[in-house]
């Protein structure tokens, strides 16, 4: 529609995740980093989490793309599976027939698989994503799954990648053995301000964009709007491009970004993320990117997040309030036996 009218090669804000558009901010070359040391430093687990639409499927699909023909790959992007399923799923990926076979047999089959593998000089990893769609129960086989093991080293790699609320199951009390396995976790937050910049004209450039697009003062709104998701950005800049097409304009002002917003309705949402339409940064509340989810309780949670203006609020805001429910629930069922 708009390619031609802004001289592009193609659109610039498609929502399919596309390695050729890849941004990678300095959270997203560490989360890149720590999966590529979980095949290279053949170490057994590495979680990454995001929230919704941050861009972990297309890190996974960039490591993809990377990797050898040693490396042997099995990618579960369904995870609504129960244990039989996802061992199915598994060895599915690895080209083997499970159908028929009962739980024992699968075993037998993935464990006779990665030896066969380790023997052949191979190396195999296992991706989930959406990891945290997955029933405790499924996690805890994924971790007899990993013990799969030599003397030196471990035969199958996992990276678990996921929302937020992969953290919180991870931390719960019976969840300690899969922890414990666990060598590097790390968290992709929203861009800041500096990043959308460069990531929607990262876009731009790789689409073919040959001169100014946007207007100057629009990306601090785009970053409004959107908190920092890249996600939300494509939306938006999708929108507001095909706004500015409809109105004959070359270069994209403010009347073209507030229709555009008013199309998407974003409006009444946008109060409740930019609480008095303070200009806001992440880097102030993550001195350290992990901290947050790795080291902070509940309350710490609560205090940084309102003291801070932490926009990203609505899943974590869920997740504690679920995490502190089922405390109470079981805290009552203990005092009923």
């Amino acid at each position: 529609m708009y390619i031609s009218h802004f001289g592009l090669n193609e659109y610039p804000f498609r929502l399919t995740p596309d390695t050729d558009y890849l941004y990678m901010s300095a959270v997203h070359s560490r989360a890149k980093a720590y999966m590529d040391y979980a095949i290279f430093n053949r170490e057994g687990f590495v979680v990454i989490t995001g929230e919704i639409g941050s861009g972990k499927t297309t890190l996974i699909k960039k490591l993809l793309s990377e990797l050898d023909e040693n490396v042997v790959v099995a990618k579960i992007f369904q995870t609504q599976l129960d244990e039989v399923e996802l061992l199915q799923a598994i060895l599915v990926e690895f080209g083997l027939n499970p159908f028929r076979a009962r739980k024992v047999e699968l075993l037998n089959m993935l464990n006779q698989f990665l030896i066969d593998s380790y023997l052949e000089g191979k190396q195999v990893l296992l991706i989930i994503d959406d990891a945290q769609n997955l029933s405790k129960r499924v996690l805890e086989e994924v971790t007899l799954l990993s013990g799969v093991e030599t003397q030196k080293e471990k035969i199958l790699h996992v990276i678990l990648v996921g929302q937020p609320e992969l953290n919180y199951m991870l931390e719960s009390s019976d969840m300690e053995q899969l922890l414990q396995r666990v060598s590097l976790r790390y968290h992709v937050r929203a861009l800041t301000l500096e990043e959308s910049t460069e990531y929607v004209l990262h876009r731009l450039n790789v689409a073919g964009a040959n001169g100014r697009i946007f207007q100057d003062n629009l990306f601090s709104k785009i970053h409004e709007f959107t908190r920092g998701v890249p996600r939300l950005i494509n939306t938006l800049c999708d929108t507001v491009l095909t706004c500015a097409y409809a109105s004959n304009k070359l270069l994209v002002d403010d009347e073209e970004f507030e229709n555009a917003i008013k199309e998407l309705q974003w409006g009444e949402y946008a109060s409740k993320w930019t609480p008095d339409n303070k200009e806001y940064s992440l880097k102030d509340f993550n001195e350290s990117e992990n901290d947050f989810y790795n080291n902070i309780d509940g309350p710490q949670m609560n205090e940084r997040i309102f003291n801070n203006g932490y926009k990203n609020i609505n899943s974590l805001a869920l997740v504690e309030i679920s995490r502190q429910l089922k405390r109470i629930a079981d805290s009552l069922e203990k005092k009923r036996k």
